[in-house]
């Protein structure tokens, strides 16, 4: 197994190395409808309510992704980047806990609890947690990194990172995909940490919909109740007038 950069070096890293500060991103939100049903088909967990909790503005730093995301349970992450090269991917990552400031990192050692993924929709692919039948079983038990100097970051790798600025991204592959290509990057397929600048972030909080069948039989329920409750109260009458 390659060597690993620690998370927390690799963000003093990025904070150095990017800038300028974080910026307002321009244009339509990152979500549109034909993202929304991959990422549904991705999760697969039926129909989802996603809602914006949190956008990157001017001189926004992790603190304030912290704030927004911090607790607020299941999320997606996603994240407009590109090279000096004119380049661009839509990347990102869902998240079945919540994030946290003070947490570091979230180890799941069973595969149960293995459920997160990163994905660049750009190019049509997702990673998720290597399981424990891997020749490394503890490879994918780091799930994300919860601190406050970083933004949203998935890994030990760290596999997608986002620096404290919130405007510069690294991918280094090690605790999702197939154990086989790590150290490559999620976001080109290069080796060796290449930086990506940031030009959007956005989190979305997750909901399940119930199924049409599922709320027809809770509203169906809760009549009933209503009907034998109303049904009874003429007999109670009755027994207190005897």
């Amino acid at each position: 197994m390659k060597s690993i950069v620690a998370a927390s070096t690799l963000g003093v890293l990025l904070s150095v190395a990017a800038a300028p500060s974080a910026q307002a991103q321009n244009g339509p939100p990152l979500l549109d409808l034909t993202l929304y049903g991959q990422l549904e088909r991705w999760l697969g967990a039926g129909p989802l309510d996603l809602r914006n909790i949190y956008t990157r503005q001017t001189g926004h730093n992790s603190r304030d992704f912290h704030d927004a995301a911090d607790g607020a349970g299941m999320t997606f992450t996603l994240l407009q980047v590109s090279n000096d090269f004119g380049q661009s991917w839509l990347v990102g990552g869902y998240n079945p806990q919540s994030w946290s400031s003070t947490d570091g990192y979230h180890i799941t050692p069973n595969d149960w609890q293995r459920t997160a993924f990163i994905f660049n929709f750009t190019d049509a692919q997702l990673w998720r947690q290597v399981l424990s039948d891997n020749i490394l079983p503890n490879r994918g038990a780091r799930q994300t990194y919860n601190e406050p100097n970083h933004g949203p970051t998935f890994g030990a790798g760290p596999d997608l990172l986002v620096n404290d600025r919130l405007n510069a991204a690294l991918s280094w592959q090690v605790s999702y995909g197939d154990g086989l290509s790590e150290g490559t990057s999620i976001i080109d397929g290069s080796t060796g940490g290449q930086l990506f600048r940031v030009d959007a972030l956005e989190v979305y909080s997750i909901s399940l919909v119930p199924e049409p069948a599922t709320t027809a039989m809770y509203l169906g329920g809760i009549g009933l109740l209503g009907w034998t409750a109303w049904r009874r109260r003429p007999r109670a009458a009755l027994r207190r007038t005897h």
